[in-house]
């Protein structure tokens, strides 16, 4: 698997740049996923509650802001905003706070801002925030005769029921198209085993340094802060391929690669291993194409043949950046990166120590700034 690039992205459709200022990473095919997605959701929501109520209630099958909750769901579903909590927790919560609102103040207008109002609140302190559910208080309080009938009902049947099943039908939707949802971001973890921050963490900005950044613009902004370190360090690591796109796989990478058989006994891979000090194998099949890798972590104590033990290898093309390596090199899991055509025939090998050198090449010699003529 080649790790990600800024040309491996798709071309933009002439339709695209109407979707592009809407919110960074939208690309038009997530958007017509989204639009699916809800059609799937809210069709689905109506059916079941309809199925469950009966068509002669009076109670309403679905209320308006699970039109606003599938925006969220199926568009910015990497949103805080927009987690199973938020979504079931806040609808629910804030309609509660619209009905209390509704049965303590008679007056509608008022009603309808101290509703709101405590909706904001309540779904703050119980980190639930969603925008739909300043609707579901609204709605509590104008909802006229029908929603007044079922007081204190009305947040849990029909809104906690239609929120839960607009959230079940949307993790599975997103799990048939992968996406990440529930959005969680994985931390970074040290794969020695260690108390140690992992490689890419050590040097550069820290958390700390996101909060102080934050606290500056006073602003809220709709990112969960791992999210933005994410990014961050992505970012850094594209400026610097950008800076140093000169040096190219074919530049620094070893062409005498040691490989192994996909049917070579298990000793035999070790002894490779070994015997010319590397730490990884790629694996070939009977027509000399790359099918994997492995290990000395995979041959430790293993038997028989390497073709069951063999992983997904990461590669990359000649004339691929180097420097764009620096990601998958630092993540403590990959420890080279196989080189190869557009027949997955090998052509070479970049290793750890390879993109170290590569990086200390590129360093400013000492003495001479940055820039500075010769």
């Amino acid at each position: 698997m080649r790790p990600p690039k800024p040309s491996d992205a798709p071309s933009r459709s002439p339709f695209s740049r109407w979707f592009h200022p809407i919110l960074a990473g939208a690309r038009l095919s997530d958007r017509l996923l989204a639009c699916a997605g809800a059609l799937v959701a809210i069709a689905l929501t109506g059916l079941l509650c309809g199925m469950l109520f009966g068509e002669g209630s009076h109670l309403p099958l679905i209320v308006a802001p699970m039109g606003a909750s599938a925006v969220l769901l199926f568009a910015v579903p990497a949103s805080p905003l927009a987690q199973p909590w938020s979504i079931i927790g806040g609808n629910t919560i804030s309609a509660l706070m619209g009905v209390v609102a509704a049965s303590l103040i008679h007056d509608p207008i008022i009603a309808t801002g101290v509703g709101v109002s405590l909706a904001i609140a309540a779904m703050s302190f119980t980190r639930c925030l969603h925008p739909p559910g300043g609707a579901a208080a609204l709605t509590a309080v104008l909802g006229g005769p029908v929603v007044a009938s079922w007081g204190m009902l009305f947040p849990f049947v029909p809104v906690a029921l239609n929120s839960c099943l607009l959230v079940a039908i949307g993790l599975l939707f997103h799990k048939l198209s992968r996406h990440n949802y529930p959005h969680v971001v994985a931390a970074p973890a040290n794969t020695h085993l260690t108390a140690d921050p992992p490689s890419s963490q050590r040097a550069g900005f820290v958390d700390e340094d996101i909060d102080a950044a934050l606290a500056t613009f006073n602003e809220t902004f709709d990112i969960d802060r791992a999210d933005l370190g994410r990014i961050l360090r992505q970012a850094e690591l594209e400026a610097i391929a950008r800076s140093n796109a000169e040096i190219r796989c074919a530049d620094i990478m070893s062409r005498d690669v040691v490989t192994v058989d996909v049917d070579a006994t298990v000793e035999q891979a070790r002894w490779l291993l070994l015997n010319h000090n590397v730490r990884t194998l790629p694996v070939l099949d009977q027509n000399r194409k790359l099918v994997g890798t492995v290990g000395l972590r995979e041959l430790a104590v293993a038997s028989g043949t390497v073709e069951r033990l063999a992983s997904e290898a990461t590669t990359a093309r000649a004339d691929d950046v180097a420097l764009e390596l620096l990601s998958v090199l630092t993540n403590g899991r990959t420890h080279a990166v196989i080189i190869v055509d557009d027949d997955q025939k090998i052509l070479g090998l970049i290793s750890q120590t390879d993109l170290l050198s590569a990086v200390a090449r590129s360093l400013p010699k000492a003495g001479v700034r940055p820039g500075a003529a010769a």
